[in-house]
């Protein structure tokens, strides 16, 4: 029997090569004989470039390059040398858990670090780039980013604008040139989930702007900032496009990937698996088995385990899914691929022993056993 594992972090417990060793042992418990088969998974958020390059047999880069809040961070990124491709997430440079509660300052925060990151990548051969732009800090439009890659974002003076959104209210005029010239052989792909433009009721500033640490007024203003900023951009970008779905994505990184570095943007799931090959493994795999920390009702909104049951049911592959808790609306998960699902918890306890890495980890392994040894009574 041969068992494909692919399965998301249980957020704050369990990592998902942690998830998928437990499994792993479990599996082998039950059934001595089994080949398992196990793939780092992630959705495009948090662990996404840790799973791609893993799967790539890349190397983890660290880079020292400008917080959201312009103090110094060690970012960590992926290296795969063969392929020149890097594997990165915006949030290793300006995330918003690299800004405490009482910091969070939307008018402030940049990106610039995510574009040094890219400027160390593309130095090292990287031509080819992975990147997750979920948990941004940041509402700038990706101007910290443009500039930290030689981009002219300039004041009426002819000098570089502040770091952050309000930067921009200075900004007089934007320019490709001086821009790092190996972007020009570079190809970006990006993980993004979210649908919103860049501006207006449903854009960048007023959905996500107020989580990051915007009032009313503030985001008022950082809506007005984008708007500008890709007024100038559309003049000199005729292919910029405010209104694409996912212009809105970290804060207006998504247009400015896009438009000046001429980006793809993917659901972060069918990235994820197309980057790690797992159709290849599940084509002859007699059991799939996914999971993460929590299913409920959103679980079927572009989470990782219903990409893995999807991609399974395309070859009729039985699946289990193993989970921390299940909440409201779990049953969905029914109807999207996942034939059943099992909570891993074996008694009542708080959630602080819950979270425990090591009892989760056997948590996780007792139940996996269990399930797979229903299916080698079987004989699947």
């Amino acid at each position: 029997m041969k068992i494909v594992v692919a399965i998301d972090s249980f957020k704050g417990s369990l990592s998902s090569r942690a998830a998928a060793a437990a499994i792993r042992e479990g599996a082998i418990t039950a059934y001595p004989d089994a080949e398992v088969y196990t793939s780092p998974l992630a959705d495009g958020g948090e662990g996404t470039a840790e799973a791609v390059t893993e799967a790539l047999g890349g190397k983890k880069v660290l880079a020292t390059v400008t917080g959201p809040l312009g103090k110094p961070v060690t970012a960590a990124y992926g290296y795969v040398a063969e392929s020149k491709t890097a594997v990165m997430e915006m949030a290793a440079a300006a995330g918003i858990t690299l800004v405490s509660s009482a910091e969070r300052d939307p008018l402030r925060a940049t990106t610039y670090g995510v574009g040094e990151m890219i400027h160390h990548a593309l130095d090292k051969g990287a031509r080819r780039f992975i990147m997750g732009i979920g948990g941004s800090a940041t509402n700038d439009g990706g101007a910290g980013m443009l500039s930290a890659l030689g981009f002219s974002l300039l004041d009426e003076e002819g000098a570089p604008i502040p770091m952050g959104a309000a930067g921009l209210a200075r900004l007089h005029t934007v320019s490709t040139e001086g821009a790092h010239p190996a972007l020009r052989e570079a190809t970006f792909l990006i993980a993004c989930d979210v649908e919103n433009p860049l501006c207006g009721p449903t854009g960048a500033s007023a959905v996500y702007g107020p989580q990051k640490g915007a009032d009313t007024e503030t985001v008022a203003r950082l809506d007005g900032l984008l708007t500008a900023f890709a007024e100038k951009t559309c003049a000199i970008l005729p292919h910029a496009d405010p209104n694409l779905p996912g212009s809105g994505a970290a804060g207006g990184l998504g247009f400015a990937l896009r438009s000046y570095l001429n980006a793809t943007l993917r659901s972060g799931v069918e990235l994820v698996l197309e980057a790690t090959r797992l159709e290849e493994a599940i084509r002859d795999a007699d059991l799939v088995i996914t999971g993460e920390g929590r299913l409920d009702g959103q679980s079927v909104m572009g989470k990782a385990p219903i990409g893995v049951a999807k991609l399974a049911k395309r070859f009729c592959k039985p699946v289990v899914a193993f989970c921390g808790c299940v909440g409201n609306g779990a049953t969905a998960c029914n109807d999207h691929g996942i034939d059943a699902y099992f909570p891993i918890l074996q008694a009542p306890c708080t959630l602080a022993e819950a979270m425990d890495e090591l009892r989760a980890y056997r948590a996780l392994r007792a139940t996996a056993e269990q399930a797979v040894r229903l299916f080698a009574i079987r004989g699947v």
